[in-house]
């Protein structure tokens, strides 16, 4: 049971942040039909960004959590600038091209990203700075642990994730968003700037992603060029379990993924004695993945959409 509770734990964290990289793919999905696998790129850079702040601001100027506030924010506006640019001059201009085209051009973005990292921040794994105090708190007696990283991680995503859904059913930007993803060109006729809403849709993806990446850097302990991949392709099955296009599906798709990985990896290997460990984590995932999309191709919160003659 102690092991069981403790993947849960893990896997909570885990599925956290990939429910913050999924709904940046979902948004992006939901209003242009693109799939931006860069994105998970995106989430690199924040993390890279957050290392930078950190390192480069001599020990003992602040309190390790104002350093982290500090680095998360600087991460959300780098990130936030370099997916608008993104948009702006890869995808826009092929809006209206094949799908082929912008899926290409979002695969070349991503090693185009990743090889800029390597050269900015140099190949090699960079620690990342221990910013919040490394104490472990326990559920009971020798039982289940949880660290304050992992605790915050939980917190700042769980406000992330109720902040987007404010600003999507609640505010005049998210009325726009969703009137634009139903049909741009009649929301553009109602006064809605699509173009405009587009951009802004992927600042707020690249906002998360940074969260994502800062979190994912400070929970881990390391940075590097080639960190986003492996993550991206999680956030994106998670969007795809849950119901791409579906923000709910989403956050679901990703909390349950990372149960699914965790519980795999930690509680099943126990059972097993090792031979379903760690090194299968994605085989769990993907299986389960199959057997939803066999059974329900929309994902689980997907909406059935019937073909028009």
């Amino acid at each position: 049971m102690d092991v069981f509770v403790q993947q849960v734990i893990n896997g909570l964290v885990l599925g956290s942040m990939y429910a913050l990289v999924a709904l940046g793919y979902t948004m992006v999905y939901g209003i242009i039909s693109l799939i931006n696998f860069a994105h998970g790129e995106v989430l690199m850079v924040g993390a890279m960004v957050a290392w930078t702040v950190a390192t480069t601001i001599p020990p003992g100027t602040m309190p390790g959590w104002l350093l982290m506030i500090v680095a998360m924010l600087l991460a959300m506006v780098v990130c936030a600038a370099l997916n608008f640019t993104i948009e702006k001059i890869a995808y826009r201009p092929l809006r209206n091209a094949p799908r082929l085209a912008p899926l290409i051009t979002a695969m070349g973005m991503s090693l185009l990203l990743q090889t800029l990292a390597m050269i900015i921040w140099k190949p090699n794994p960079k620690p990342f700075p221990q910013l919040l105090p490394p104490e472990i708190y326990f559920l009971w007696e020798d039982g289940p642990v949880i660290t304050l990283t992992q605790v915050v991680i939980l917190v700042v995503t769980m406000v992330s994730l109720a902040g987007l859904l404010w600003l999507v059913n609640r505010t005049k930007l998210g009325r726009a968003m969703r009137a634009t993803a139903e049909n741009p060109r009649v929301a553009g006729l109602m006064g809605v700037r699509p173009d405009h809403v587009i951009s802004a849709t992927f600042i707020i993806g690249a906002a998360l992603a940074a969260i994502a990446g800062v979190m994912w850097a400070a929970n881990y302990g390391t940075v590097q060029h080639s960190m986003g991949f492996l993550p991206g392709l999680k956030a994106f099955t998670a969007a795809v379990f849950g119901g791409i296009g579906n923000l709910t599906g989403a956050m679901v798709g990703g909390v349950l993924l990372g149960l699914i990985e965790a519980i795999g990896a930690g509680y099943l290997g126990e059972l097993t004695g090792g031979v379903f460990g760690s090194h299968y984590v994605e085989i769990f995932a993907f299986i389960v993945l199959i057997l939803v999309l066999t059974l329900r191709p929309s994902g689980l919160m997907g909406e059935r959409v019937a073909d028009r003659a």
